[in-house]
Formats: C-alpha cells, sequence, structure tokens
C-alpha cells in the first residue's frame, strides 16, 4: 500500500511554527523584564493583603473596633498632611516591592553531593551496626539512612562537620575497640586533615560526631588573671571548660578557655607529669609554669638535658638555683626533702602552739625536673643515687608543706621513671605526636578526638586527676636566649622574668658575652666532683635550718 502524503501545513509550515513560538517566547521574556518591577509589586500587595487579612482574623473581637480606629486616624492623617496621600502610597508601594522581592529559597535538604555521602557513610557503617538476627534493622544495605542520621551540617565545600548517629541498643558501645573502630572509620569517610570529636551516649544510644576548630597557638606568655594557688596550663575548647580569662592575641584582647591546674593544701592533683617528643613543648609548658610560678614562689630548677634553655633564670629572684649536672642535682634536690621536712614540722609546732603558719613555710615551693632519665644514667655512671629518689618526700608530703613537683620526660625514657614519679603526678600532660595507646597508657584514658594533621609546639592532651581528657594548647614560652626566638615572644618572656639578684649584673644583650652568673661555691664544687652526697649542715644557715642552696653554673656548664 502507498503512503499517503502529509499535509501541505504539516510538511512545509513546521519552520513557520518553530520561528513563531520562538518570537512569542522572546516577547514574553521582553515583557516579563519590562513588567518585573510591576509583578514584584503586585505580588508585594497581595502578600500584604494576605498578611492583614490573617492578623485581622487572629484580632479577637473586642480589639477590632481600636484597631479600626487606629487604621481611620491615620489615613485622616494620611489626607490633611500636605502630600500626604502621596506620601502614603509611596510608602505602600515600597513596603510592596520589598515584600516581593524574590528570595533565595531556603534549603530544607542535603544536595545530590550531600546525599551520596551521607549514603555512602551510612552503607560503610552497617558492617558495624547490624546483625543477621535483627528482625527491623536500623541498618541494612540499601535502607533508608534518614532513619540512621538525626542530624547533620556540611560546610561550603560539602564536607561533613556536625552528624549524629542513632544506632542500635545491641552495640557494644561500653567497650573501647567498638568506639575505636567506629570513630576511625567516621575519620576516615568524613575526610582527614581535620581534628573530630565524638560525643558517646550510651544511654540514648546516640553518637555525636562534630568538627573541631584548631586551638590558638598565638596566645604567647603573659601574666593570667587566675587566682591563688592556679596555674594556666594552657587553652582548650570553649565547650570543655566553664571559665574564660582574657588574653593578649597578637594586638586584640579575646577571651579564651584555660586549662587550670591548682597546686597547694586543698589541691587533689599536686603534682604533674608532661611527657612528649623531642620539639613536642614539654620544655616549653616547664618554662611557663616557672614563670607563673615566681609571681608568689620560689623555684628550683633542674635542667636533665644540659642544653641551657633555663639560662635565663639564672640569678633571678625568687630562682634558688638551676642546676644541669648530677652533682648539682643531687645536692639540690636533697636540699628540697630536707626543705620539705623542715616545712611540715615547722608547720605542725606552729599549729599545735596555736599560731599561725609562718610566712616562708606558706610561701610556695615549686622543683622542676626536666630530662631527670638523663640526669639518672649519668649518675649511674658515676655511682652516685637517681635523682628521682630524693624526690620521694616532695612527692609524698609535698602538698602538705606547700611543695609542688613538676616532672618532664619524653616517651623514649619514660621507663626511666621511677613507680614514685608515676603514682604521686597524678596530673598528667602528653604533647606532640602521639598515638592513641600512647596516650591512653600515660592519660589513663583515651581522648574524645582524633590526632591533629599538624601538631605545632605545645599542642598535645591534658587530664587532670580522673577528669575528662582536654585538647591542650601551650602558650608559646620559647627560650629568649635562642637566636630563632622572634622578638615579641622574646619580649613576652624577658618581661615575665623577675630582676637580678645584684644590680650589677647585666641583662641578656648588653654585651657580646651573654648573660652573668655566679659561681658555684668551693665547698659544694669539690664535692660534687667527686661524687659525694652534700650534708645538709654545709646548706644550712648555721642554726641547723636549711637554707636556700647554693647557685650553680649555668645550665649547660658542668660536663
Amino acid at each position: 500500500m502507498a503512503r499517503r502524503p502529509l499535509p501541505r501545513i504539516l510538511s512545509s509550515g513546521t519552520a513557520s511554527i518553530t520561528r513563531g513560538r520562538e518570537i512569542a517566547r522572546t516577547a514574553a521574556d521582553s515583557a516579563t523584564d519590562v513588567l518585573h518591577p510591576l509583578i514584584t509589586v503586585v505580588r508585594g500587595l497581595r502578600l500584604l493583603a494576605v498578611a492583614g487579612r490573617r492578623n485581622w482574623v487572629a484580632t479577637p473581637k473586642e480589639r477590632r473596633g481600636p484597631k479600626l480606629l487606629l487604621v481611620a486616624a491615620c489615613l485622616l492623617a494620611a489626607a490633611l498632611v500636605p502630600f500626604g496621600p502621596i506620601l502614603a502610597l509611596v510608602t505602600v508601594m515600597g513596603a510592596a516591592a520589598w515584600k516581593g522581592r524574590e528570595r533565595t529559597p531556603a534549603r530544607t535538604g542535603p544536595d545530590e553531593s550531600e546525599t551520596a555521602r551521607l549514603r555512602s557513610l551510612y552503607e560503610a557503617l552497617v558492617p558495624y551496626f547490624s546483625t543477621a538476627d535483627d528482625p527491623e534493622p536500623l541498618f541494612a544495605h540499601g535502607g533508608d539512612w534518614t532513619k540512621a542520621f538525626d542530624g547533620y551540617a556540611f560546610d561550603r565545600d560539602g564536607r561533613l562537620t556536625r552528624l549524629r548517629i542513632a544506632y542500635p541498643a545491641y552495640f557494644t558501645d561500653g567497650e573501647a575497640a567498638a568506639r575505636s573502630r567506629i570513630e576511625q572509620l567516621l575519620h576516615t569517610k568524613s575526610g582527614r586533615g581535620r581534628e573530630y570529636r565524638f560525643d558517646w551516649d550510651e544511654e540514648a544510644n546516640r553518637l555525636d560526631v562534630a568538627v573541631l576548630d584548631a586551638l590558638p597557638a598565638t596566645i604567647a606568655a603573659q601574666r593570667f588573671v587566675t587566682a591563688p594557688g592556679e596555674t594556666v596550663l594552657g587553652f582548650t575548647d570553649p565547650d570543655a571548660v566553664s571559665r574564660t580569662v582574657p588574653v593578649r592575641d597578637g594586638d586584640a584582647t579575646v577571651d579564651a578557655s584555660p586549662v587550670l591546674w591548682r597546686t597547694g593544701g586543698r589541691s587533689t592533683e599536686p603534682h604533674l607529669l608532661a611527657v612528649g617528643q623531642p620539639g613536642g613543648g614539654t620544655t616549653t609548658l616547664v618554662r611557663s609554669i616557672a614563670l607563673q610560678a615566681l609571681q608568689s614562689g620560689d623555684v628550683i630548677v633542674i635542667d636533665g638535658s644540659g642544653t641551657g634553655e633555663y639560662a635565663a633564670f639564672t640569678g633571678r629572684d625568687g630562682v634558688l638555683a638551676v642546676e644541669s649536672g648530677p652533682g648539682g642535682a643531687l645536692a639540690t634536690l636533697e636540699w628540697a626533702a630536707h626543705e620539705t621536712e623542715r616545712r611540715l614540722i615547722t608547720a605542725n609546732r606552729a599549729r599545735q602552739s596555736g599560731h599561725p603558719v609562718p610566712d616562708d613555710i606558706r610561701r610556695p615551693l615549686w622543683i622542676l625536673l626536666d630530662r631527670p632519665g638523663v640526669l639518672g644514667h649519668l649518675a649511674a655512671a658515676d655511682g652516685r643515687p637517681d635523682p628521682q629518689e630524693l624526690l620521694r618526700v616532695p612527692l609524698r608530703h609535698g602538698r602538705a608543706a606547700q611543695v609542688t613537683v613538676v616532672v618532664a620526660e619524653q616517651f623514649d625514657a619514660v621507663d626511666t621513671l621511677t613507680e614514685t614519679v608515676l603514682s604521686h603526678t597524678r596530673a598528667r600532660a602528653v604533647l606532640g605526636p602521639a598515638s592513641r595507646e600512647q596516650i591512653a597508657a600515660l592519660l589513663g584514658a583515651e581522648p574524645r578526638t582524633t590526632p591533629p594533621p599538624e601538631v605545632p609546639p605545645g599542642r598535645g592532651y591534658v587530664r587532670l586527676g580522673a577528669g575528662p581528657v582536654l585538647r591542650l594548647q601551650v602558650p608559646a614560652t620559647p627560650d629568649p636566649y635562642d637566636d630563632a626566638t622572634s622578638d615579641a615572644h622574646r619580649q613576652a618572656v624577658l618581661g615575665l622574668l623577675p630582676g637580678r639578684h645584684t644590680p650589677a649584673e647585666a641583662a641578656w644583650g648588653a654585651d657580646e658575652e651573654g648573660p652573668t652568673t655566679e659561681q658555684v661555691p668551693v665547698g659544694v664544687e669539690a664535692a660534687s666532683r667527686q661524687g659525694d652526697v652534700i650534708p645538709v649542715e654545709a646548706m644550712t644557715d648555721g642554726a641547723g635550718v636549711p637554707g636556700p642552696p647554693a647557685k650553680a653554673q649555668p645550665a649547660g656548664a658542668e660536663s
């Protein structure tokens, strides 16, 4: 059968119809552009009318009369004022134009890329949050992810910043290993290079995941607003502590959240242990504590590394000794042990007689010991006892005698710490890069956050006694005599140091020879070289009461 040809209007008029449609569409678009202000005003008038009607319906009947009277008075005033009708018309048109403007529609859910990311994360959690015996599994392959994710938020790059997960009740959230597997998976799937905090709510079977901002590393050493007996170890997240202090961050003053360590007679964690990697910031933490302790107490600094990190403290008011050799360290720590006993005896006698405790007993004494493992090795090579053994009395009875001990060591020498040091230093800090296992072994609990991608000096974790594990950023307190220290940090540290013992001694930078130091007495120096323990009488004032230890050579001067 032969095909019948199409009608002429369908075969030859297709181009004309298409051209006509394009002309009509162009004309409509042009008219819309021209009439866009009018369309906006009309839309606004309609919205105003709807809002007015809604307001009128919501008004009680007994209040409609006064409202009508108020509207009539406004119309009468507009009619009587010169150019009033025109101004009223302009006002109404302006309000209508503002009301009818085009607004960006608010997002009511994730877009396609965000939905794909959430679905992928849901599928990755299925093997951990599901079992074959569950009749109604919350997590199943190809299941509805909206039932498991209660809340979520994304940043501008489409990466997760907050997520709340509902998991089944049979998941073993009480086991640290099970929680660690989930946290590692979420850290990997949500994006590396950021710090995440995981809050487990075992009672409600909820897991909150949040991305944390980096802690401020630009806060330098300064006078902090603290009460007596409080020491600022560093700064942490704002929601981790309930207190803020004003600090100078560059040229601005901001409120920061400090980690306060309370010492003294009422402290539950009177001594501190800081452990970290080389360059992690343990020496910076000890130096920061020393600057704060010198405000109202005396300080003994023992530098086991012998690199001169504490040379700026030599000869300062309140600094009783700065030692770096095993001989001087043994003599100083023996004096500290006898001083602790003297304080206990004097305070006990004063209380029994009904008199107040003398001021010299109430003045805090700080023993700062950096790298004791090196000193122990040198002492063992010379046939001397380990200096840590002399910390037994200050560690056990230091709280009642106002004596505080701070020990800083590196990870590779943690096994050299004695049992006395480990058992009495309940305030712990871990600085520098460290694994979760190392942090848990030293702090007694794993942190709720993932390790940071970049670890600046002084960055780590801290735990005071049985409290939570907090993130920590130590204030920038470098060695002011180091050539790599910036001028701002050098002036900040030097401004906090007290004056010299004698006015004849010059400050650093007055000449090319560096800071001047006092010489060790001949008797103490000879005893140190021979390896003998200096008797208590040699360090007393002559009346049987121990006086401050003799001034030693600066760190690194003794071989």
